[in-house]
């Protein structure tokens, strides 16, 4: 079957862009599809405009071929049309890619699009921006922010844990939480997680239960004060225990975190701009996504 793709690529996270081109093309080719169109992000524009000039040109498949910021670009402009999203991660945190057991593998990433496995999933809207695995305030936009990408390029996800390190100590902030019709929630917190899915960098899962289609937002509400917390809230989720001391978890369809003070901010694992509130609703099966598991399976990451 003849299928019309595009690739959004940033030139930054990939070491040969021809080589990259000629993959692809070469295996599209093969299967019988024909060449696709190739759109780089810049500093500007880190994929929105591309992923539109992908649909406006006819594309049913776009390829996002970089880091989390490029992956939630595109998921940004494909929700709520009927192209897919097929991941080809290539950056440090490859957050979506973890939690939806897709191939860190270039040929196995264009191999699941060709096979035409899709699924729909549930994506989350923040001021005008969508994001497919989580957003968050406090702790983990603080992590964020202190990991430096040298740091990220030379040794991959685990420099996130020193970026964590410097911010361990860091007072709590005041947060109001109001999820959907509730009675507001009242928290001295470290950090407020509004979760599509569940799974942390490396692979580490916090929320268990957390599905990216089961129609509503699993909020994660961490409130560790000294460093032993900490330890017994890593060592919960490291070994996979129902409970995480530390840790309370609410679910919803629409959430509003409101803080004290100005807190860093942060969707996907791509920071956005600092604020003291964090408004998230939730958009029900608006992204269809190329993924390896067959629509009959329980869990999306199967063999992540």
């Amino acid at each position: 079957m003849t299928v019309a793709s595009a690739v959004v690529v940033n030139p930054t996270k990939v070491v040969d862009l021809d080589e990259l081109r000629q993959t692809v093309t070469a295996l599209l080719t093969e299967a019988g599809w024909p060449e696709p169109a190739w759109y780089e992000t810049t500093r500007e524009d880190p994929g929105r405009g591309q992923a539109r000039k992908a649909v406006e040109g006819g594309a049913r498949v776009v390829f996002a071929c970089g880091g989390d910021g490029t992956v939630r670009s595109c998921v940004s402009e494909l929700a709520g049309t009927e192209v897919a999203l097929a991941v080809l991660p290539s950056g440090t945190g490859n957050l979506l890619a973890a939690n939806l057991g897709l191939t860190h593998d270039l040929i196995g990433g264009i191999e699941v699009a060709l096979a035409g496995g899709m699924r729909r999933i549930d994506v989350g809207a923040v001021d005008g921006e969508c994001f497919a695995v989580m957003a968050g305030m406090g702790f983990d936009a603080q992590m964020l922010a202190a990991t430096s990408e040298t740091t990220k390029a030379r040794i991959g996800w685990p420099a996130y844990v020193f970026g964590a390190v410097r911010h361990l100590r860091d007072r709590p902030m005041r947060v109001t939480i109001r999820i959907d019709d509730k009675p507001p929630i009242r928290r001295r917190a470290r950090t407020v997680l509004i979760a599509n899915v569940g799974r942390l960098k490396g692979g580490l899962r916090l929320l268990l239960d957390a599905e990216p289609d089961d129609g509503a937002f699993d909020v994660a509400v961490l409130t560790p004060r000294t460093l032993g917390h900490w330890a017994s809230l890593a060592w919960a989720v490291a070994t996979r225990q129902r409970r995480v001391p530390r840790m309370e978890v609410f679910r919803g369809r629409s959430v509003q975190v409101t803080s004290n003070r100005a807190q860093p901010r942060e969707l996907d694992g791509d920071l956005i701009e600092p604020g003291r509130t964090l408004r998230a609703e939730m958009r029900p099966e608006a992204l269809w996504l190329c993924v390896p598991r067959p629509a009959g399976s329980e869990d999306l990451a199967e063999g992540a």
